[in-house]
């Protein structure tokens, strides 16, 4: 069970005037760009559906972001916004020929099938199972087609050179024109469906689940190495006069921000004088990693930052979001949970079907990534989960969720197949 830290009342609701957000993205291809335009459209949104005002400037200093002048709940507050990018790993991760593509999915399903995750992690939500599943069964089924086709067009080579040589041309002849054309056909089919990928994204999960999962758990070299930078830029946020740091980790995002910060932690990297630290996680999936046999790092990370007394974690997703592990604990699902002491994290949902109206809500239908990115997004019938007010307004994510209690329907029970931890230190 969650235990939540003891809050002051005496302390003024309102503490923040200036906030540092630093978001990490999931595995996403696109440059930052996109997350201002998305924070700007929907923050404009939101802000007219309820009531409050925000204006988007330029950002200072290094680095990718913007700023955001905020009047919520009576208070003025100036936020700064950096995004960490990663996106460069991602796309040359994504840009393997086709063949290493298929070789990819043979060794991430031995991987999961293997170490016994796969059906552990069925038996958590389906929903991300079968998003798991897509790419394998997209892709193999793109192969059948390309291989029928070009079958076809063997068949057709035969069937010509038997009408314009009934006397024949030799076997020899015959087999290569065959195995010629059969190739590229089937060679042709399998780029054409590699090129409209866009549209059904297989080999983008593809790509996510290998480059996640290809080391059984293990984050690669060179993201441990970007992970170290974001560290750093974290601590410099901490040493700033802001009165809140606020991390947020979305998607894929969220185990990396995990993970930096519990090395922090560790390291005794936090100053003393320093404002609130905050951790946000959105739609995260998070088992889908903690599940593998050498995942022992991150186990031991999620063991360590649930008992954290010098942070604030909150963990959200919603069941109408079939790409992320919705109300599953990832400390407890994953078999680390401490005996005594666990503080984190406060577990809640966002409730699409409840601040999301009908009408949206028949809009956003089968938008499976759409929905996957709503957390970050205008809700047309907003409840206590706002992501405009977490990230610009005047309290922080302790105060605004301190009388909150972890959702009913989260699920706690352990059932991670590897709980072997790493011993870290700082």
């Amino acid at each position: 069970m969650v235990t939540m830290p003891d809050t002051d009342t005496s302390q003024p609701v309102n503490t923040v005037r200036k906030r540092a957000v630093l978001y990490i993205p999931g595995y996403d291809p696109f440059p930052p760009r996109r997350y201002r335009e998305l924070y700007r459209t929907e923050s404009a949104s939101q802000a007219a559906l309820s009531g409050y005002d925000l204006q988007l400037g330029p950002r200072a200093g290094a680095g990718f972001g913007w700023s955001v002048e905020a009047e919520i709940e009576s208070a003025q507050v100036q936020t700064d916004i950096q995004v960490l990018v990663w996106s460069d790993l991602v796309r040359k991760s994504m840009n393997p020929p086709i063949p290493v593509t298929y070789a990819l999915l043979v060794k991430t399903a031995w991987i999961y099938l293997s170490t016994g995750a796969l059906f552990r992690l069925a038996r958590l939500r389906k929903g991300p199972l079968i998003a798991a599943l897509l790419p394998a069964v997209l892709l193999l089924g793109q192969l059948l087609i390309a291989l029928l086709l070009g079958a076809g067009a063997a068949k057709g080579v035969s069937l010509a050179l038997a009408w314009a040589q009934p006397a024949g041309v030799g076997v020899g002849i015959e087999t290569a024109a065959r195995t010629l054309v059969w190739a590229g056909v089937t060679w042709l089919a399998l780029r054409w469906f590699k090129a409209r990928d866009g549209k059904v994204f297989a080999y983008y999960l593809m790509h996510d689940y290998a480059f996640s999962s290809g080391l059984y758990g293990e984050t690669p070299p060179v993201l441990e190495a970007r992970m170290a930078a974001f560290g750093e830029q974290i601590v410099a946020a901490l040493q700033s006069d802001v009165d809140e740091v606020l991390v947020v980790g979305h998607s894929s995002g969220a185990h990396l921000a995990v993970s930096i910060l519990a090395d922090l932690l560790r390291a005794g990297r936090l100053p003393s004088e320093a404002g609130a630290l905050s951790l946000l996680t959105l739609g995260q999936v998070i088992p889908m990693l903690s599940f593998l046999p050498k995942a022992t790092k991150l186990r031991a990370d999620l063991h360590d930052l649930s008992c954290a007394s010098e942070i604030t974690w909150v963990d959200v997703t919603a069941p109408g979001d079939g790409c992320a592990f919705a109300l599953c604990d990832p400390v407890a699902v994953s078999g680390v949970a401490p005996a005594e002491g666990k503080r984190w994290p406060l577990v809640l949902s966002a409730a699409f079907t409840q601040t999301l109206s009908p009408e949206r809500q028949q809009e956003l239908k089968r938008r499976y990534f759409r929905l996957h990115f709503q957390y970050l997004c205008a809700f047309d019938r907003p409840g206590s989960y706002d992501y405009f007010r977490i990230t610009a307004g005047p309290q922080t994510l302790a105060s605004r969720f301190a009388h909150r209690k972890p959702s009913a329907s989260r699920i706690e029970t352990p059932l991670s197949p590897h709980t072997e931890r790493a011993f870290v230190t700082g």
